[in-house]
C-alpha cells in the first residue's frame, strides 16, 4: 500500500510518500509560502510522474485537535469534517488549515480514502480526575475547558517502538516518554495508555519550551494585563527559553557561557525533572524513560542534566553511551539501572501512515 501523508499548516505543507510494504520513504519535502493549498498540491503533483500519482492508495492527514470526539484515527467523511470545524474554537490556528489541506487533497485525489490522525487522540484515555480542571463545572460542560494534551502521535509512536525493541506487548509496560523540541511535553503511559501528560487545554501548559512559558500562576495573566498588551502572544512567542535568555534555539544556548543561558538551562531541566518525579509516583513502577524530539534525540548534555542524581527513582545514566547514539533506538542507561533510559527517534509521519493503513484494514 502506498500512502501519502500530509501535514497542512497555514503557510506550508509537509508531505511524505510511503511504501508500507517496505516502510520506504519514496518522496518527501515541504511546500513553503502556501497561499492556496489546492494550487500548491497541484504544483507539487505536476513534478511527479503519472505512475507515482496513480499509485497513491490513501492519504493520511495530521489534524491537531480531535477534542473528546476522536480517540483514534478515523476515515474522513462529511460528519468528521463538521466535527473538526466545530473544534476550531479549541485550535483556531491549526484546525482551519488542516481542513484546507483535507479539502484540497480530496479535490485532487477524488476516489481515494482520506484518514484523519489527531494529535490529541492518544491522551483520551486520561481519567477524569486528570483531564478536568478545578474550575466551575459549567466551564467544562458549556465551553469544553479541560486538558486534552498534544504530541500524542509522537508519544504513542515511541512507546510502540520501545515495546517492539523489547518484543513485549505495549500493554505490559509503564513508560515516561519525553518529547523535547521547540515545544515539549511529557507523557505517563500506564499499561500502554496515556494516563497523564504535561500539555493541557492548549500546548502552553507544562514544560518550559522554546518560546512558551509552560506552567505559571494564572493570576499573573490578570496582573500583567495592567501593563502589557497581547498577553497570549507574549506567553506563546516571547516566553520560555527566549523570555529568560533571549534565545529559543537550544544549540545556541548550550554554546554560550552567559549567566542567563545557564539559568535558562537550569529552569528548563528542573521543570522536566519535576514532571518525571511526579509521573514516577503516579505510575508506581517505571520500565523506562524515553527521550525523543529534536532536543531529546540530539542533545546528550540535556539528557545528562535531566538524569543527574536520579537514583531515587532507579535511573543511572551511562555517560559513554549517552554520547554515542548511533541507531534509531539507543539504550543510554547502565546495566544496573532499575529504569532503562532510551533515546528513540520519533517519526510522526510514519505513525500517521501506519494509522491510516490500520483504519483501512479494519
Amino acid at each position: 500500500m502506498i500512502i501519502l501523508v500530509l501535514n497542512s499548516g497555514s503557510s506550508s505543507i509537509k508531505y511524505k510518500l510511503f511504501n508500507m510494504q517496505t516502510d520506504e520513504v519514496l518522496l518527501s519535502g515541504v511546500i513553503e509560502e502556501v497561499t492556496s493549498h489546492e494550487k500548491s498540491l497541484i504544483k507539487l503533483l505536476s513534478s511527479w510522474d503519472e505512475n507515482t500519482i496513480q499509485s497513491v492508495d490513501a492519504i493520511g492527514h495530521r489534524v491537531v485537535h480531535g477534542g473528546e470526539e476522536f480517540s483514534r484515527p478515523v476515515l474522513i467523511d462529511n460528519d468528521v469534517k463538521k466535527v473538526i470545524k466545530k473544534l476550531i474554537k479549541l485550535a483556531p490556528l491549526h484546525n482551519p488549515t488542516n481542513l484546507l489541506g483535507i479539502a484540497a487533497s480530496e479535490n485532487i485525489f477524488k476516489n481515494r480514502p482520506h484518514v484523519a490522525v489527531f494529535d490529541t487522540a492518544f491522551h483520551q484515555t486520561m481519567p477524569e480526575k486528570v483531564y478536568r480542571y478545578a474550575v466551575p463545572s459549567s466551564w467544562y460542560y458549556e465551553h469544553d475547558v479541560r486538558r486534552y494534551g498534544f504530541h500524542g502521535s509522537s508519544h504513542h509512536y515511541v512507546s510502540q517502538c520501545y515495546a517492539h525493541y523489547h518484543d513485549k506487548p505495549l500493554e505490559s509496560l509503564n513508560l515516561i516518554t519525553i518529547h523535547l523540541g521547540n515545544g515539549g511535553s511529557i507523557c505517563a503511559i500506564k499499561e500502554g495508555e496515556s494516563v497523564e501528560t504535561s500539555m493541557g487545554m492548549t500546548p502552553l501548559e507544562g514544560l518550559v519550551m522554546g518560546t512558551r512559558s509552560g506552567d505559571i500562576d494564572p493570576a499573573i495573566v490578570l496582573y500583567m494585563q495592567q501593563f502589557e498588551d497581547n498577553i497570549d502572544m507574549q506567553l506563546n512567542k516571547k516566553s520560555g527559553l527566549k523570555g529568560i535568555c533571549g534565545k529559543s534555539d537550544m544549540r545556541d544556548i548550550l554554546n554560550s557561557d552567559d549567566d542567563n543561558m545557564e539559568l535558562a538551562l537550569d529552569m528548563y531541566t528542573h521543570r522536566i525533572r519535576k514532571y518525571i518525579g511526579a509521573y514516577a509516583l503516579i505510575l508506581g513502577q517505571v520500565d523506562a524513560l524515553v527521550f525523543t524530539g529534536g532536543i531529546g534525540e540530539n542533545s546528550q548534555e540535556i539528557r545528562e542534566r535531566i538524569c543527574k542524581e536520579m537514583d531515587i527513582i532507579g535511573v543511572t545514566l551511562d555517560s559513554e553511551k549517552n554520547e554515542k547514539i548511533v541507531n534509531n533506538i539507543g539504550l543510554i542507561s547502565t546495566l544496573s539501572s532499575h529504569v532503562e533510559v532510551v533515546v528513540i527517534k520519533t517519526d510522526e509521519e510514519f505513525y500517521i501512515a501506519q494509522a491510516t493503513q490500520k483504519v483501512l484494514e479494519q
